[in-house]
């Protein structure tokens, strides 16, 4: 990791570094970045509830130049709450749109669940994001994440397992649990590929997370598969957990067109 931050602060704009940068244009952000940025202003609304489903449609790219949050309380319940918010550029344009419900949490009780296991941090090595080669020469996303690869898995195409840890989203501040899951969650659809970028193009107009447990530490890991349809229509499925267990899931629909 080389950079400190994804983002730096202009007054009300959160203007993009190096590691906030996407693969496809060197003038527009990854999309984890950003949606970590609107689940920070959506928390900021609804502290009395937990943050646990955030869908974001990403229907145009987030400038690095800087952006803004607009945040609204749609319905504020005694136990529900759900809130949208938008990204919008320095001209005053609409680039990004959410949705979220925030739950109220109550006082831990013995509950039958599912527990899964994962795999052990430990026994992971170093690796490379599975992404290496961008459609432009800038720096980018890469540089401001650190990933580890469990015994028989590693960056290539196809369904994979990879832990990933992050910069903050921001100098001098402490993102919490949700806002540090958001940049991996926004990595199924590149960690999954099931072809190189220089061949096939995957881009996600939205992303949905689901987050019902609050993770823990600074490593996180997905266990993510891409579903590619030959109309050129697909998903990402990304199962999200930390050392102690699973914590949510995140889907990406996909547009799929050949390279060139």
């Amino acid at each position: 990791m080389t950079a400190s931050s994804f983002f730096a602060i202009d007054g009300e704009w959160f203007v993009g570094t190096d590691a906030a940068r996407g693969p496809w244009d060197p003038d527009a952000c990854h999309a984890g970045p950003p949606t970590g940025i609107i689940a920070r202003a959506l928390e900021a609304i609804t502290d009395e509830h937990r943050l646990v489903r955030l869908t974001v449609d990403l229907s145009r790219p987030v400038p690095m130049a800087g952006f803004r949050v607009e945040t609204d309380v749609v319905r504020a319940g005694r136990n529900v709450t759900t809130t949208r918010a938008a990204i919008v550029d320095r001209g005053g344009e609409v680039r990004v749109t959410a949705s979220a419900v925030h739950i109220a949490t109550a006082p831990p009780a013995e509950l039958p669940t599912v527990r899964f296991g994962v795999p052990d941090l430990a026994e992971a090595e170093p690796g490379v994001f599975p992404i290496r080669t961008f459609q432009h020469d800038r720096p980018g996303f890469p540089s401001g994440v650190e990933v580890r690869y469990p015994p028989t898995e590693g960056p290539d195409p196809g369904p994979t397992t990879m832990w990933m840890r992050t910069i903050p989203l921001l100098p001098d501040e402490e993102p919490s649990p949700f806002q540090r899951l958001c940049p991996l969650a926004d990595c199924g659809n590149a960690v999954a590929r099931n072809a190189e970028m220089a061949d096939v193009s995957f881009i996600n107009p939205d992303l949905t997370l689901v987050v019902h447990r609050e993770p823990v530490g600074e490593w996180f890991g997905l266990q993510a598969v891409s579903h590619w349809q030959p109309d050129g229509v697909g998903m990402a499925d990304a199962l999200l957990f930390d050392t102690a267990g699973h914590v949510g899931r995140a889907l990406q629909t996909l547009l799929i067109r050949p390279a060139g």
